[in-house]
């Protein structure tokens, strides 16, 4: 692997969601422990899987793994983070303050914002300080799915700026001073960043058009910020097969050709080809031969596909969602499992089918437009973006607030308006008023990747509280909170979507107990790219094939109704393509 060769201290690998980042690091963590080097791998992700991929507990600290000398680990936990970050900032006046302005406090800390400022601050002290990592020859990131890593590196740019200009409040920071003391801790981790000799930063995609444009996109966007990206890897390329199978032939021929077609500026950069293999990257004997043609010992492909019942389709579902004539229907599941497409495809058919739809998404990554090629019927199309709303928030408040004020005082408007957290005010705004609209049509919502969707719905649950602590009972009584519309069945639908593997069903599951905390229920859950539906004859897709029975079973044992969707022999792009996902499968096999 190129990648491998004379590593620097650092290396970070980023891409969409579901490509593949945390098996590579992790592959790469083990490489360079076997070499005799002192290895630490970081998650950034608020979704981290690396303790399941090594099977060991890892969590918020540094950790060994016992399997591999010299590699250890850590998981920054938003949460465990943000709650640390709390405690940091309560302890000293704890003992110094009334119980109520204590509580007042911890509303205000309890927010997106916080947990995001938390989590760089972990992030900022490994890239940063000497003496957090001096322990280790290798520091390797496994990044967040693509929009919030990008979010992320441009922090210490954007914290920097911040606190040089001296503006904001503390009202989710907490007190300006400890951000102050990180100062010289942000300059350092640009610098690292932006330093080739200490960084060096690896785009992961498959071959598809969707992630490959993605990966170009993060190129150019990093290189703005004079983080210049000098490799891609391009992980799960279906090798050639003499089976005779449509399907493999059908999906090798529409990779080829799409990497025959690399955006132009991804040519230039130093690339590697990860064959697919046929199990999943989970345990050390996986990992050990992913960058290898070998396979761990019993792990040869199979001739024959197990059968089973015929699943239910995607139409299934629709055909439920249409009855109620109107509701919110969300798309939630880690990155990179289809959820904007599948969302896209529900949205064309009810469309389709005479009602008002909205299809809209809180993902920055997501590009809807790219997605549906052309406009359909009944059906708009917008994404919540966050800079876009930013902007929007900023200007309605000068129009209204500050119409009145003197220019010294639209002045510090405009310096409060500035801060980084009026994003996670502008973007919950946007994200309510979607959530409202579902009351006369229907509103499909695609999400940002699983950990990006948990802080939105952490915004939603403190703004609930903040309302409902000002009003007595019997205005609460007449008071809708947005957070009230997600947990009624009667409005909201949501829909998990994953794929037949264990790692998107763990994080699945996951995502499942964190929206039951806050008595948000899922209706349904969609399982998709199924290869097993899709019925390969080929050694190799036969093999995975086979080994998502488990999967299918696991999710049809704890979900209140599942539809499964085939693996397509074409990019799921476009409204035909759309509408194919939606036809009940007596029907497509017919044509």
């Amino acid at each position: 692997m190129r990648f491998l060769d004379n590593p620097p201290r650092h290396l970070f690998f980023t891409g969409k969601g579901g490509v593949g980042k945390t098996s590579i690091a992790c592959a790469t963590a083990v490489v360079l422990a076997r070499r005799g080097k002192r290895v630490l791998l970081v998650s950034t992700d608020p979704a981290s899987n690396v303790g399941q991929v090594f099977g060991t507990a890892i969590g918020n600290r540094v950790t060994a793994i016992t399997q591999v000398p010299g590699l250890s680990a850590i998981e920054i936990d938003p949460a465990q983070a943000a709650a640390d970050y709390r405690e940091k900032i309560l302890a000293p006046v704890r003992a110094l303050l009334p119980p109520g302005e204590i509580a007042a406090i911890t509303e205000q800390l309890s927010g997106s914002c916080t947990t995001e400022i938390a989590s760089f601050n972990e992030f900022t002290m490994l890239l940063a300080d000497p003496t957090e990592t001096a322990g280790f020859d290798h520091v390797i990131f496994d990044t967040a799915p693509t929009g919030h890593t990008i979010r992320l590196l441009q922090l210490p740019g954007s914290w920097t700026s911040f606190l040089d200009q001296g503006k904001g409040d503390a009202s989710c920071l907490g007190p300006m001073s400890g951000l102050e003391k990180n100062r010289a801790t942000y300059r350092a981790a640009v610098q690292a960043l932006t330093d080739p000799g200490t960084t060096r930063l690896v785009l992961v995609a498959r071959a598809q058009t969707s992630t490959l444009s993605e990966v170009a996109r993060t190129h150019d966007e990093l290189s703005a910020l004079g983080i210049r990206p000098t490799h891609l890897v391009l992980n799960g390329v279906l090798p050639p097969s003499r089976a005779g199978d449509s399907l493999h032939q059908a999906i090798r021929d529409r990779e080829q050709q799409v990497l025959a077609n690399l955006p132009a500026t991804l040519t230039g950069m130093a690339t590697d080809e990860i064959a697919l293999k046929p199990t999943n990257m989970v345990g050390l004997p996986a990992l050990e031969h992913l960058f290898s043609d070998d396979l761990p010992p019993g792990e040869a492909p199979e001739a024959a596909l197990v059968g089973g019942d015929a699943p239910a389709g995607l139409s299934s579902l629709i055909d439920d969602l249409e009855a109620q004539g109107h509701g919110l229907v969300m798309t939630m599941g880690k990155g990179g499992v289809g959820k904007t497409t599948i969302a896209a495809a529900i949205a064309v058919a009810l469309a389709e089918r005479g009602h008002r739809v909205h299809l809209t998404t809180t993902d920055p990554a997501a590009h809807l437009s790219a997605t549906l090629e052309a406009g359909v019927a009944n059906l708009t199309v917008d994404a919540i973006d966050p800079e876009q709303a930013t902007q929007a928030y900023r200007d309605r408040v000068m129009a209204t607030k500050g119409k009145n004020l003197d220019d010294a005082g639209r002045a510090a408007l405009l310096e409060d308006l500035m801060s980084p957290c009026t994003e996670e005010v502008a973007v919950f705004q946007q994200f309510s008023r979607a959530v409202n609209q579902a009351r006369t049509q229907f509103v499909v919502m695609d999400t940002a990747p699983t950990g990006h969707t948990l802080l939105l719905m952490d915004a939603t649950g403190s703004y609930h509280r903040d309302i409902m602590r000002h009003l007595d009972e019997s205005q609460r009584a007449r008071n809708t909170t947005p957070l009230m519309r997600l947990q009624d069945p009667g409005h909201t639908r949501i829909i998990i979507v994953t794929l037949p593997e264990t790692t998107p069903i763990l994080e699945a599951e996951e995502l499942v107990e964190d929206l039951e905390r806050a008595h948000i229920h899922p209706w349904a859950w969609v399982v998709n790219n199924s290869l097993s539906a899709a019925a390969p004859t080929s050694p190799l897709l036969v093999r995975r094939a086979n080994n998502e029975a488990e999967h299918l079973n696991r999710v049809r044992a704890i979900a209140p109704r599942v539809a499964v969707v085939p693996l397509q022999t074409r990019e799921p792009i476009g409204v035909p393509a759309l509408e194919d996902l939606a036809r009940p499968q007596e029907v497509l096999a017919a044509r």
